[in-house]
């Protein structure tokens, strides 16, 4: 791969490796050398700008969970050394709540969620990044409401007026990176699946999973067989049932040893104007930031993966409601 380290077999290995160096091995100075100085970050928290502001956030959360680890799952890539790679890495991560810090006193509790960053890396530099954590999953594993772990987070953050905005696309920025994935069949299907599910057309659900799948949401929670997907996905768009939804990158891959698999990026944006999962209908506008990854077998999709952050979708309710 051109303008990366030889030590690099390729966009997975680079990906899983410098992972492991930035969180585990306490490199938190490598930054500077693998994120470009004005890196775009976005989370659903908000959008963050340069390799600085990536440092001090690491350290935070370091000093807070001391005994975090980040395990690779799977990184699902596109692109190539000229145009640029996207990686779509889930990780399992765990640690124990034992500092202070966005959570509050330490309660001495444990938590294990998933995270997904889509990173985009040129010439040896992630210079381009959007990451969803189950902030909603710790916030739950260490006995808080993602609704009240919101509130608090407003009142520390200044209150209403001073605090710091989840991110919306009004407030993006553009960053190096104009890829949208890869033309492979596996991308489409998981990007045709999602995108019928949002036209409210569930039973895409019956039609396309395996009888036996396994999938993973936010919050921490999981589920054997087609009827968890299809509540949770019917509660999340019954939340915005007049929302718009788009698909901003998607990936299929086909490798030795995996089975086929795909990583979608989309959005929903507009109106809590419905019940579901986020009580009764508030009219807050609010952005849902989302990545699914999926896997298929013989018999359907057998493995589906989804990471939105609950946490900052109440934030928006509150923000918009008063219900401080």
């Amino acid at each position: 791969m051109k303008g990366f380290d030889p030590d690099f077999i390729d966009l997975p290995d680079y990906i899983l490796k410098i992972t492991k160096e930035i969180w585990e091995d306490r490199g938190l100075a490598t930054l500077h050398r693998y994120y470009a100085p004005d890196i775009p970050m976005r989370f659903p928290s908000g959008l963050v700008r340069g390799n600085q502001a990536v440092i001090d956030g690491t350290l935070a959360t370091l000093a807070e969970f001391p005994d975090r680890q980040l395990l690779g799952e799977d990184v699902i890539w596109s692109g190539d050394e000229e145009a640029g790679f996207l990686s779509s890495h889930r990780l399992v991560t765990t640690g124990t709540h034992t500092g202070h810090g966005a959570f509050g006193p330490p309660t001495g509790r444990g938590f294990t969620i998933r995270a997904i960053a889509d990173c985009a890396a040129k010439n040896g530099v992630i210079d381009d990044e959007w990451l969803v954590r189950d902030v909603g999953g710790i916030a739950r594993q260490l006995g808080i409401a993602p609704a009240d772990h919101a509130r608090a987070q407003i009142a520390r953050e200044g209150g209403p007026e001073a605090c710091v905005r989840p991110f919306h696309p009004r407030d993006d920025v553009k960053g190096p990176y104009r890829g949208s994935g890869n033309d492979s069949e596996w991308g489409g299907r998981l990007a045709d699946i999602l995108t019928r599910m949002m036209e409210k057309d569930f039973a895409v659900v019956r039609a396309e999973y395996d009888r036996a799948v396994r999938t993973e949401h936010w919050g921490a929670t999981g589920g054997w067989g087609r009827d968890f997907p299809e509540t949770q996905w019917m509660r999340l768009r019954s939340s915005f049932p007049s929302a718009s939804f788009a698909v901003h990158h998607r990936i299929g891959r086909s490798d030795p040893g995996t089975p086929y698999r795909a990583a979608v990026r989309w959005s929903l944006t507009g109106k809590h104007d419905g019940p579901g999962l986020f009580g009764a209908p508030s009219g807050a506008e609010v952005h849902v930031m989302g990545i699914t990854h999926a896997e298929w077998g013989q018999w359907g999709l057998r493995r589906e993966f989804t990471l939105i952050d609950e946490v900052s979708i109440w934030k928006q309710i509150h923000l918009h409601t008063g219900d401080l």
